[in-house]
């Protein structure tokens, strides 16, 4: 019997559900980078290609899909470029809501939007991506959400950790060290959060790193709301910074010249960015080993849940322990 939760997702469901919303495809069908879920462009006859997004079964509930919707829609509301769902009125249904269903998946279809990487090692490109963030927090900031979790010490950190070590994912002759250093870090990542004081939480993107942003002619297109969530607003910000601690000083500068025409910014907050930093690494790894046994992730992730894995990963969390314990990032110079 079957145990992968998309064994079932075939061409012709796909195909299917999506003329089940009163479409009529043409058969091209090209699969997209998504892993947590499966999202695929679709041709339709004499129209532009659709983009349809099946959940992943049992990850969200659809009161929580439905926040994700609705917050999608008021950004775009807002004549911000957040694409969207399209509501199942333009698909044949009768109400406005986006989530559909279709052969035990639950779906959303979006408009195909073009666009390619921002270039972020350029001034104008992150001010003017700092400006448009700047906006989505200004909306998010109006109310909580009420379904959708919180980014949380507890849900990023200590269950991910948890997890890898009560699963056996850890190499017997690591699990002592990371176990260790998993303690440590959970108390340096508190450490953090009690220095930078109590911060606004507000709804956020919750995975705004580039390949979540689409660079058109008329500036960025923001994709996948699939991790929006409660937290502090520089989650949304320091995903975009790289290089060496000089080089995203210089980032932060400009992304904050952008982001503060619009929405204010608690310098305290970047007291967080490496704790933030430290917790989307043990999530990471949790989130890999979780999936592991969805045929897609050995597939695309060869390299995971090896020896060498482990070792690097465990040197990777130990330089952030280090990094935890530095001055947190300062605002660099304009030029």
């Amino acid at each position: 019997m079957s145990t992968h939760p998309y064994d079932a997702l075939t061409p012709d469901l796909i195909l299917d559900a999506v003329e089940s919303a009163g479409l009529r495809c043409d058969g091209r069908l090209l699969a997209l980078n998504s892993f947590e879920n499966r999202v695929y462009q679709v041709g339709i006859e004499e129209a532009q290609p659709v983009v349809v997004k099946f959940y992943r079964p049992g990850r969200w509930s659809d009161a929580q899909i439905a926040e994700e919707h609705d917050f999608a829609r008021e950004l775009a509301q807002a004549e911000l470029p957040v694409v969207a769902p399209l509501p199942i009125g333009e698909g044949g249904g009768e109400d406005d809501g986006a989530l559909r269903a279709f052969g035990g998946f639950r779906f959303a279809l979006y408009a195909r939007q073009r666009g390619r990487a921002p270039e972020l090692d350029l001034q104008d490109t992150l001010t003017w991506m700092g400006r448009f963030i700047g906006r989505i927090h200004a909306v998010g900031a109006l109310r909580p959400f009420a379904q959708r979790p919180a980014l949380t010490i507890e849900s990023f950190g200590e269950e991910p950790a948890h997890f890898l070590l009560e699963s056996g994912f850890i190499p017997p002759d690591l699990a002592v060290a990371y176990r260790t250093l998993a303690e440590q870090l959970l108390a340096s990542i508190r450490a953090c959060f009690a220095r930078a004081g109590a911060t606004a939480a507000i709804r956020l993107h919750g995975d705004c790193h580039p390949g979540n942003v689409l660079w058109a002619d008329d500036g960025p297109h923001f994709v996948d709301l699939d991790d929006a969530r409660t937290g502090p607003a520089v989650q949304d910000l320091w995903m975009l910074l790289s290089g060496e601690r000089d080089s995203m000083a210089r980032q932060l500068r400009w992304l904050l010249d952008g982001y503060w025409e619009f929405h204010d910014f608690e310098l305290r907050e970047l007291q967080l960015i490496e704790a933030l930093r430290t917790l989307r690494m043990m999530h990471y790894a949790g989130w890999l080993a979780r999936r592991w046994d969805d045929p897609a992730f050995p597939a695309a992730f060869p390299w995971f849940n090896t020896q060498r894995y482990w070792q690097d990963h465990i040197l990777a969390l130990r330089e952030q322990a280090a990094a935890m314990d530095e001055a947190p990032l300062s605002l660099g110079s304009r030029s």
